[in-house]
């Protein structure tokens, strides 16, 4: 499927601003042009609660700055957060509802007592993954605090842009390299992108398990990055013992991206598969070829390559 002309992404973080602009088709995306624009100190913060941007303005300039570098007239635009604005799980619930309105109540229901969040000032969206033997129904959940995705909307629209779509950091890079990852059956994905430690567990294409745990300060290699994915492997394993660890993908910056590749063979006990964002994109004219100029744009590429 083509995509819509001048579809963009646009990848909010600590930094600044990062827009994508691609077209093509969901098999074969091009990359047209990138952009990005830099925060000063202290605009942003990523909270589960309170609202993330410090400085309004500074957040809007920013943005604006970043979608004029693109030259392009299209305003409609992708956004991709951090993970730690959101809270991403995965859920069985039992039986079946009418509707999406008595599945939203449901969901609610059961996380009311899971959440660090008020779920009735929760803005709450789901994805059905299969039907289990015994009749459950595995679900996807997002959860996002209306004060934080309300913020979010009203300084994008402040600053001339329409939202057609807001989203993640770690579901964005899932959607850059889905074409790699379908696959594969049985495989892994563990990124450490913005920050961000994402690992996800993907069974018959369907992800059975996901940890996304923010290391502000901490550098890819650390020992710290090394327990957690230690650690989800170990739970992984006791939740799961007749799936044993196949094909294991990973994500980093190209210049920690050896020595974070040899810490996830360590941890997993697998030869890792390095996953680049310029060996899934075609660059357009104007846009970089790189994987060092490429890989700051990943969430954002990830972002403009969902189907509005």
């Amino acid at each position: 499927m083509l995509f819509a002309s001048n579809v963009i992404g646009v990848e909010i973080s600590h930094y600044g601003v990062t827009c994508a602009m691609t077209s093509g088709s969901a098999a074969s995306p091009r990359v047209e042009r990138v952009s990005h624009a830099p925060f000063p100190p202290h605009v942003l913060q990523s909270s589960l609660r309170e609202q993330n941007v410090l400085d309004p303005d500074a957040f809007v300039a920013g943005l604006k700055s970043a979608h004029n570098q693109l030259l392009c007239r299209s305003t409609r635009v992708a956004i991709s957060l951090p993970d730690a604005a959101c809270r991403i799980m995965l859920l069985d619930l039992e039986g079946r509802f009418k509707n999406r309105s008595e599945a939203l109540d449901i969901i609610r229901w059961k996380l009311k007592k899971n959440i660090p969040l008020d779920t009735a000032d929760t803005h709450l969206d789901y994805q059905q993954l299969a039907v289990r033997e015994n009749g459950d129904l595995a679900l996807l959940v997002a959860i996002i605090s209306r004060t934080v995705v309300s913020q979010y909307e009203d300084l994008i629209v402040k600053a001339g842009l329409s939202p057609a779509r807001i989203d993640c950091n770690s579901f964005n890079i899932c959607r850059l390299f889905e074409s790699r990852l379908s696959l594969h059956d049985e495989c892994i994905l563990i990124s450490f992108y913005a920050s961000t430690l994402s690992i996800l567990f993907f069974s018959q294409g369907i992800p059975e398990f996901i940890r996304s745990k923010d290391l502000s300060g901490t550098p890819a290699t650390d020992s710290r990055v090394y327990m957690e994915i230690n650690s989800s492997m170990l739970v992984y394993k006791e939740r799961f013992p007749e799936r044993p660890v196949q094909t294991v993908f990973c994500v980093a910056a190209p210049d920690v991206a050896q020595s974070f590749q040899e810490m996830v063979a360590e941890a997993t006990g697998s030869t890792p598969i390095l996953l680049e964002t310029k060996g899934v994109v075609k660059p357009g004219n104007s846009a970089p070829g790189d994987q060092a100029r490429l890989f700051p744009c990943t969430a954002a590429i990830g972002a403009a390559l969902r189907r509005f």
